[in-house]
């Protein structure tokens, strides 16, 4: 009885052992389907997330700046439907009234301009806002000498915006109050100067011509007989539309076939530049907060140019204005008197000289912080630069066939 016993133990162990076996090969393909079921959950998951946070980069552009991360983490306290990112310039009724109704509703291009100004160029600032008023520009005035109340005479006052602040440069107040998402409503910034000739510029003509040619970055061209000329480049062509480029090969910089940069290419001068929507979303960036002159800024404006600057940026002939080269801001310069005892005993001060002697040192820090940022941002390549070591090897190789 004892060995049957045992003889059954063992069968029914034996038994066990199949039936585990068996249901063992039972089990892969189940196992299988779970895992290819864990592993298409991952893959929508990852999918999804990659979606969102393309969507998201879209939707907040203006929250990418490693400044700004902070900001777009803090924005998660927030359900997303309410956050409005973008804003503008443009003025609010206090109450609605049907014609302000109507206003609303049309549908039309949004420009800006925005002018540094002082009392001294009033009559001309007058002349250059009716010209951009009548194509529907937003017009914002930064008035650098305070005196604001002298303005409320012209007709066209109470509809632009006044911005004041004493003895203030044009990047100063471009920095401060014309940041992206502040004004993303519209299509191009013209960052103008207030010494500017406008009688032979037309505000509609000119950007057709931009926007034909795909320029980003662009400006109205010099009058030849303009004040303060600097650069060929900025100088009218009287048979051209608009160029992108200059030649000459008079002074130290000779602009040929193989220059594809400033000033020869794809620069424009600080004093009439007009910036796409996207252009400006750049520049506003490049434009350090310190340093209020500017000097050195228009050289690196064609990295803004969303491509080839030689492209990308131009001049346009056919709308041009005169520089008049007026200089305003901190006053004439000091004259010079025969009696340097006097000049001494009044403590006269050359304010001219002294935003001379300030703008060059600023050139010098930002060509400095420009050199030191390339060098640290090991990720960074120079797209120009890549383009000319390109370009090279086949100007050899044509030399050589």
């Amino acid at each position: 009885m004892r060995e049957s016993k045992a003889w059954r133990n063992i069968l029914r162990k034996r038994q066990n052992h199949c039936d585990w076996g068996l249901c063992g090969y039972t089990m892969k393909p189940l196992l299988g389907f779970v895992c290819t079921l864990m592993l298409f959950i991952v893959y929508r998951t990852t999918n999804y997330q990659y979606l969102q946070t393309e969507l998201d980069s879209k939707l907040y552009r203006f929250y990418t700046s490693k400044e700004s991360l902070p900001d777009s983490t803090n924005l998660k306290g927030l359900p997303r439907g309410i956050i409005e990112a973008r804003s503008d310039l443009e003025l609010k009724p206090l109450w609605s009234t049907s014609s302000s109704k109507l206003e609303a509703n049309i549908s039309a291009p949004h420009n800006l301009l925005a002018m540094p100004v002082g009392l001294k160029q009033k009559r001309n600032v007058n002349a250059i806002v009716q010209k951009f008023l009548r194509e529907n520009f937003t017009i914002i005035l930064f008035h650098y000498d305070g005196k604001l109340d002298s303005w409320q005479d012209l007709e066209w006052s109470n509809k632009a915006i006044h911005v004041v602040a004493q003895n203030q440069t044009k990047w100063w107040f471009a920095k401060r109050f014309l940041h992206p998402a502040a004004v993303s409503i519209y299509d191009y910034i013209f960052l103008w100067d207030e010494d500017l000739g406008v009688q032979h510029f037309n505000p509609k003509r000119y950007l057709d011509i931009v926007k034909t040619e795909g320029l980003e970055i662009s400006q109205p061209a010099l009058d030849p007989n303009s004040t303060g000329i600097h650069h060929r480049i900025t100088v009218r062509k009287r048979t051209s539309k608009f160029h992108r480029r200059v030649y000459d090969s008079r002074g130290s910089v000779k602009c040929s076939d193989a220059s594809d940069g400033p000033p020869c290419a794809g620069f424009v001068e600080g004093m009439a530049p007009v910036f796409s929507r996207a252009a400006w979303h750049c520049a506003w960036h490049l434009i350090q907060n310190d340093l209020v002159h500017g000097w050195g800024m228009d050289i690196k404006l064609g990295y803004c140019a969303q491509g080839d600057r030689s492209q990308k940026v131009g001049i346009v002939d056919s709308e041009y204005v005169v520089h008049q080269g007026i200089q305003s801001l901190g006053g004439p310069s000091a004259k010079k008197t025969r009696n340097n005892l006097d000049m001494t005993k009044k403590h006269t001060v050359d304010t001219r000289a002294e935003i001379r002697r300030q703008s060059t040192m600023e050139l010098k820090m930002f060509k400095q912080r420009w050199e030191k940022a390339v060098k640290e941002d090991t990720n960074w390549v120079d797209p120009f630069l890549r383009r000319r070591r390109i370009r090279k090897p086949r100007l050899i190789a044509s030399l050589d066939s």
